[in-house]
């Protein structure tokens, strides 16, 4: 399995450099053009979730401590498994779905749509699930009813914001000015000097210096994360493609692999400021983290539900607003039981998405000479 998982990235990731060599100056558009500033924010809020709020400071001191991440510090790794070189991915998707998706239709394709929205619906669950596995942690004494009782609310909350792509784009943008702005509050309230805090940014280097390591699996979880960017790849390429405005390829590639990375490597540092220094995150802080954490699960699940629903034509006008709400709200909270009672895990749908990469690879060679006329034409 993860020697499928390590074939992929590369095939990825050499399709992404190959991609910005050959069309570095293509201009990318999609058809609901934003700025550069709300575009990024509704990368970087639909692709992240409460995760990116609260993993770090369980996952420092694994980092720390197991031997098979001992070639460099615990923020390193964790700024790996989230930032800069994943993000590709999402380019590779992005491009896809900008440039070359509108010109052959193979997402149009019946067995290629289907399979598109189970994914998402999937990968929608799991993100639902995944809260409600770990609130014990974020939530101290919350009870396995309260628990549910949370997730469904925050699965109605979802769908309701993917009513109208309007409430998306606010939400979006006013979670990301709150993640910096929480970032700021805990990076004063942990009483860093600008030296000490610049020292612990310098860690980061450690990525950079060891970024060949991670592009296959260092660990059976880095392999989880892997597959669940992988999970994410495709929708999240087909979700915000909507919004590029005029960026040349090249520009696009750096926008997605920097602008985000730059947000998660200050958050990060600013955790790992506390790790190294053991200072405690209680009270005030930990509610607000945890309340930005409900708000970018929102975010995420709110995208993958416009997504799917437009997709499916099961949209608020067709359906009517109940039934549209009744319906979705249902449904994810049905496949979340299903991860939680049955064996379903999220390695298994990265699988059918590397397949689904496959089979789009594979489709795009044997209409390379259409494709390259179209490119030639456009």
């Amino acid at each position: 399995m993860y020697e499928i998982l390590s074939i992929a990235i590369l095939v990825t990731l050499a399709t992404s450099a190959f991609i910005c060599i050959k069309w570095r100056n293509l201009v990318c558009t999609g058809p609901t053009p934003l700025s550069l500033l709300a575009f990024c924010a509704i990368l970087f809020t639909s692709g992240l979730d409460v995760g990116l709020i609260m993993f770090p400071l369980v996952e420092f001191p694994v980092y720390a401590a197991e031997d098979q991440y001992s070639f460099t510090n615990p923020l390193a790794i964790e700024f790996g498994f989230w930032g800069f070189l994943v993000w590709a991915f999402y380019f590779l998707t992005t491009f896809y779905f900008c440039v070359v998706e509108p010109k052959i239709g193979l997402f149009q394709l019946k067995p290629i749509r289907w399979i598109n929205n189970l994914i998402i619906i999937a990968t929608c669950a799991f993100t639902a699930f995944l809260f409600l596995s770990y609130a014990p942690s974020y939530i101290e004494g919350i009870t396995p009813v309260q628990q549910y009782l949370l997730v469904g609310f925050i699965v109605f909350m979802a769908v309701v914001s993917s009513t109208d792509i309007r409430y998306v784009k606010v939400l979006s943008v006013a979670s990301s000015a709150l993640f910096l702005l929480l970032t700021l509050v805990m990076l004063w309230a942990s009483g860093a000097s600008p030296e000490g805090y610049l020292a612990s940014v310098a860690n980061l280097s450690g990525y950079f210096e060891n970024i060949h390591r991670f592009v296959s699996p260092i660990s059976e979880y880095h392999g989880w994360y892997l597959f669940w960017w992988f999970a994410w790849s495709i929708m999240i390429g087909q979700f915000v493609a909507r919004f590029v405005s005029g960026l040349k390829t090249w520009h696009l590639m750096l926008a997605l692999l920097v602008i985000p990375s730059i947000a998660i490597a200050l958050w990060f540092s600013t955790l790992y400021y506390y790790f190294s220094n053991d200072i405690p995150v209680t009270g005030i802080l930990r509610g607000a983290m945890v309340t930005l954490g409900i708000v970018f699960v929102v975010n995420s699940l709110d995208s993958l539900v416009r997504l799917y629903t437009d997709n499916l034509g099961y949209t608020v006008e067709k359906l009517g607003r109940n039934k549209y709400l009744v319906g979705n709200w249902l449904l994810i909270v049905i496949l979340v039981l299903l991860y939680q009672l049955t064996p379903l895990k999220i390695e298994w749908v990265g699988l059918v998405v590397i397949g689904l990469y496959g089979a789009i690879y594979t489709l795009l060679f044997r209409h390379r000479k259409e494709l390259l006329k179209n490119f030639t034409q456009g």
